[in-house]
C-alpha cells in the first residue's frame, strides 16, 4: 500500500514538474508595409504538426512544453516568415508579412498561406478586397456586397434590389456587422450599392452556418465586416474618379509606433450635372449618396489598446422641391483590447447604430407633411479569448443591447399645415445574452467547435398594445398602455451551436455543423423589392421570435496546381416565419400586427464551388441546386408555397486573367432561375368591376435572370523611388445587353385609336442593359 502511494506522489509530482515546463508564445502579426494587424493569419508548428490563427485585432498565444520549435507564420498573399524559437520562458513575439513579390509566376506553397482543407470551417467565406476590386461591377462602383452573391448558397434578391437571400432565408434573416455594429439597410440608391466603402474594408467574413455563439439574432447569416485601422507606419492615401462617383481615403501614424487614423470618403454626383439641365424642374431634383468612414486606434502601453471607430452614410432624393426622400445609417464603436496575461485576451465595447428614412411632400403653404421612421441601438459587451493549449481555444462573453423603434411619427413641414401630428406606439426592447464557445483539436486530423449561447428578450414600455378578437383578430377588444419601463413580454432562447472537422488526408476532408438560431427583430415588407421604408418590428405579444435548425455537411478537398473544390448539403427548418395576408395594409398602421400570418417554413440545396487560387488564370464556379417553401394557415389554402426567393438553379462564372505585370481582364456571368411571384390566373366581373382572380400564392416565375460583365485594368507604369501609383479600369456591364425583368405588370390591351379591347396584356420593366464605365484609381 505504502509502495502505491509513493508511486501517485511520484506520478502526480512529475506531472506537475511537466506541467511547469509548459511556456506561452504570444504576440501579434502585422503587415510589415502599413503596420495593419493580419486577422487569421497562420501560426504552424512545424515539429507538432499544429498551431494557431490570429484573432481579430491580430493576437495570437501559443502554450508549447519547453523545448526548441520553428515557427511558420503565413497569410495568403504574403511571404511565409519561419522564426527559430528555444522556448525556455513565456515570450511576446510579433512578427510583420511582406506582400509576396510573385506576380505572374505560380504560386508556390512557400509564398502562400499554408492552409489545408481541414483549415476552411464550413460554410464559412473570407472575401478578398483585392479580388473584389479586380471584378467588373456596375457604374465601376466595387461592391462587396454584389461580389459575395457570386458565391454559392447567396443569391441576390434581384437586379436593384438592396436585399440578398443566404440558403432560403429573408433579407432580414442576414446580421450586417461593421466593426460589431449593426448595419440595419446596407444599400445606397435602392440596392444599386452597398454602404461599404472597399477602400476602407481590411476583412470580410460571411457566415451561411457553423456561426460562432459569440454572435446571434438572425437566422439565415453573418456577415461580419472589418474597418482598417489606418497605416501606422506612413502617410497614405487611396482613391479614385469614376462615371458616378468620386471617393478618397487618408490614413496616417498617430505617434511613432503609438496608433494611427483612417478616414474615408465617397460621394455620388448626379445632382452636379443635373445643375446643367436647360428645364429648371430637372435643376432643382436631386439623387445623391455620400458616406463617410473614420477610425482611429492607441496604444495606452503593451497591454492595453483603445479604438473608436464611426460610419455614417446618407442617400437623397428630391423632385422639384415637392417630394423629398432621405435615408442612412450611423454606427459608433468605442473598444478597449486588454491583455491579462499570455492566454487571456479581452475586448470590451460600446456600440451605437441608427437607421432612419424621412418622406417629406411640399405641395404649398397648407398642403406640406412629413414621416419619419427609425431604429435606434445602444449596446455593451464584453468578450474574452483564452488560450490554455495549443488545440485548445475557449471563448466567452456578455452582451446587452437596448432597442428603441420608432415606427412613424407624421407631421407637419411648416406650421401653416392643415396637418397635425399623428404618431404610431413606439416600441422598446432590451436584449441580452452570455455565450460559452470552445474549439477543441483532438489530433491534427479531428477538431470539434462547440457552444451555446443564452438570450433574454426583454420587450418593455412606454407603448400601447392591442388585444384581438379569438374570432376575428382584425377586430381589437382591448387597448393597454404600459408605462416607461415595464416589462410587456419576455422570451428566452438558448441556442447551442456545433461544427466538426475530419481530414482524410492532406488534400481532403469532411465537415459538419448544426446551428439552432433566434430572431428577435423582424422586418416588415410587403413589397416586390426591399426599400429603405420596410419596417423594423421587435417580438412581442403578437409576433413570437423566429426560429431557425439548419444542419450542414461538407466534402473539401485541394487538387494539384492551386485547384480547389468543395462540396455542401444543408437542410433548414424554420418556425414563427412571417407572411402577410392577401391586400396586407402595413404603412402607417397603429394595428400591423392584424395583417400578419405566421407559419413554418424549409430549405435544403446543394452547393459546388471550383476554384483555382494559382497561375496567371484563377476565379471559380460556383453552383446552388436549391428549394425553399413556406406554409402559413390562411395562405394558399394552407397549402405549402414557394417563396419569393426560391430560385432553383444559380449559377456564378468569375474568371481573372493577369495577362502581364500592369494589365489584368476579368469577367463574371451568373443565371438564376426567376423568382417565384403571384400573378393571375384570370379575371371576373363583379358589381361592374373588372377583378383578377389569384389562383394561388407564388403560382409564376419570372424570367430566368443572365447577364455577363467584362472588366479590363491597366495600372500605371512604376518609377522606382516615386510613391504614387495608379490605373485605369474599364468595365462593361451586361455586355451582351440582356433585358432582365426587374417587374412584370398588367395593363389592359388597347387598338391603335387607344380604344379598350377588353384584353389584358403583361408588361416587363427593365433596369440596365449594356452599361460602360471608366475609373480612375490612385494611391500613394
Amino acid at each position: 500500500m505504502r509502495t502505491l502511494f509513493t508511486s501517485l506522489i511520484f506520478i502526480l509530482g512529475f506531472s506537475q514538474l511537466n506541467a511547469q515546463q509548459k511556456f506561452t508564445i504570444s504576440g501579434s502579426v502585422k503587415d510589415a508595409g502599413n503596420g495593419e494587424e493580419i486577422i487569421g493569419s497562420s501560426i504552424l508548428v512545424k515539429e507538432l504538426g499544429t498551431g494557431t490563427i490570429t484573432n481579430a485585432y491580430g493576437f495570437y498565444s501559443l502554450t508549447l512544453p519547453a523545448g526548441t520549435y520553428h515557427l511558420a507564420y503565413s497569410f495568403v498573399g504574403y511571404a511565409t516568415v519561419e522564426k527559430e524559437v528555444q522556448l525556455q520562458s513565456n515570450q511576446k513575439i510579433d512578427i510583420e508579412l511582406s506582400v509576396s513579390s510573385v506576380q505572374l509566376e505560380e504560386i508556390s506553397i512557400e509564398d502562400k498561406k499554408i492552409e489545408t482543407p481541414q483549415d476552411k470551417q464550413i460554410s464559412v467565406v473570407k472575401m478578398d478586397v483585392a479580388t473584389a476590386k479586380k471584378l467588373p461591377a456596375l457604374f465601376g462602383e466595387v461592391d462587396m456586397l454584389k461580389t459575395i452573391q457570386l458565391l454559392p448558397g447567396i443569391q441576390s434578391a434581384g437586379e436593384g434590389n438592396a436585399g440578398f437571400n443566404v440558403r432560403g432565408g429573408a433579407n432580414d434573416q442576414n446580421l450586417i456587422l461593421l466593426d460589431e455594429a449593426t448595419v440595419y439597410n446596407a444599400s445606397h440608391l435602392f440596392g444599386f450599392f452597398s454602404v461599404f466603402n472597399p477602400d476602407a474594408v481590411k476583412d470580410l467574413d460571411v457566415y451561411k452556418g457553423g456561426i460562432p455563439a459569440k454572435y446571434g439574432g438572425r437566422l439565415a447569416s453573418l456577415i461580419d465586416v472589418r474597418m482598417k485601422d489606418g497605416n501606422s507606419k506612413r502617410f497614405a492615401g487611396t482613391g479614385g474618379l469614376g462615371t458616378i462617383s468620386s471617393r478618397l481615403t487618408l490614413e496616417s501614424p498617430i505617434l511613432k509606433e503609438k496608433g494611427s487614423f483612417i478616414v474615408s470618403g465617397r460621394r455620388t454626383y448626379a445632382d452636379v450635372f443635373l445643375k446643367l439641365a436647360p428645364n429648371k424642374d430637372l435643376r432643382d431634383n436631386k439623387l445623391y449618396f455620400y458616406d463617410f468612414n473614420a477610425k482611429g486606434n492607441y496604444r495606452l502601453g503593451e497591454k492595453d489598446r483603445l479604438f473608436v471607430s464611426g460610419y455614417f452614410g446618407r442617400d437623397v432624393l428630391s423632385l422639384a422641391g415637392l417630394f423629398g426622400f432621405d435615408w442612412g445609417n450611423a454606427t459608433a464603436t468605442l473598444r478597449w483590447n486588454h491583455i491579462y496575461n499570455p492566454k487571456l485576451f479581452s475586448n470590451i465595447t460600446a456600440i451605437y447604430s441608427n437607421f432612419d428614412y424621412g418622406i417629406q411632400i411640399d405641395l404649398s403653404e397648407t398642403q406640406n407633411f412629413q414621416l419619419v421612421s427609425g431604429i435606434d441601438d445602444y449596446g455593451v459587451k464584453a468578450d474574452w479569448s483564452y488560450y490554455p493549449k495549443p488545440n485548445s481555444t475557449i471563448y466567452f462573453g456578455v452582451a446587452s443591447v437596448y432597442h428603441k423603434f420608432q415606427p412613424g411619427r407624421f407631421e407637419p413641414i411648416r406650421s401653416t399645415s392643415i396637418f397635425n401630428v399623428s404618431e404610431l406606439p413606439k416600441k422598446n426592447a432590451i436584449e441580452s445574452s452570455v455565450y460559452y464557445d470552445h474549439k477543441y483539436e483532438f489530433n491534427p486530423r479531428f477538431n470539434i467547435r462547440y457552444g451555446l449561447r443564452l438570450t433574454l428578450f426583454n420587450v418593455i414600455g412606454s407603448t400601447t398594445e392591442y388585444t384581438f378578437s379569438d374570432v376575428n383578430n382584425y377586430d381589437i377588444t382591448d387597448t393597454t398602455e404600459y408605462a416607461k419601463g415595464d416589462l410587456i413580454k419576455s422570451y428566452v432562447g438558448p441556442e447551442p451551436r456545433f461544427a466538426a472537422s475530419y481530414s482524410l488526408s492532406e488534400n481532403a476532408s469532411l465537415k459538419a455543423s448544426y446551428d439552432h438560431t433566434y430572431q428577435f427583430l423582424h422586418q416588415i415588407s410587403n413589397s416586390a423589392t426591399t426599400l429603405p421604408t420596410d419596417l423594423w418590428m421587435p417580438s412581442g405579444i403578437h409576433i413570437r421570435p423566429q426560429i431557425s435548425d439548419q444542419i450542414a455537411v461538407g466534402y473539401f478537398r485541394n487538387f494539384k496546381k492551386g485547384w480547389e473544390a468543395s462540396l455542401e448539403v444543408y437542410h433548414k427548418w424554420m418556425a414563427n416565419q412571417i407572411d402577410y395576408r392577401d391586400n396586407a395594409d402595413i404603412q402607417f398602421n397603429p394595428v400591423i400586427e392584424r395583417e400578419l400570418l405566421f407559419g413554418k417554413g424549409w430549405s435544403y440545396g446543394t452547393e459546388l464551388l471550383v476554384q483555382k487560387t494559382e497561375g496567371k488564370i484563377t476565379g471559380w464556379i460556383s453552383y446552388t441546386l436549391a428549394k425553399t417553401m413556406r406554409q402559413v394557415n390562411g395562405i394558399n389554402n394552407n397549402d405549402p408555397y414557394p417563396v419569393k426567393n426560391d430560385r432553383r438553379h444559380n449559377i456564378s462564372v468569375v474568371g481573372t486573367w493577369q495577362i502581364n505585370k500592369r494589365a489584368s481582364l476579368s469577367a463574371t456571368w451568373v443565371f438564376a432561375t426567376g423568382n417565384a411571384i403571384t400573378f393571375p390566373g384570370g379575371r371576373y366581373e363583379y358589381d361592374g368591376n373588372i377583378l383578377a382572380y389569384y389562383p394561388s400564392r407564388n403560382n409564376y416565375r419570372m424570367p430566368n435572370y443572365h447577364r455577363a460583365d467584362i472588366s479590363f485594368t491597366l495600372d500605371g507604369k512604376k518609377k522606382e523611388g516615386r510613391k504614387f501609383e495608379s490605373s485605369w479600369n474599364f468595365s462593361i456591364y451586361n455586355i451582351y445587353n440582356r433585358a432582365n425583368a426587374f417587374s412584370i405588370t398588367f395593363r389592359e390591351k388597347t387598338d391603335e385609336n387607344g380604344n379598350p379591347t377588353g384584353q389584358t396584356e403583361a408588361v416587363k420593366t427593365t433596369l440596365f442593359k449594356i452599361i460602360p464605365s471608366i475609373t480612375w484609381n490612385f494611391k500613394f
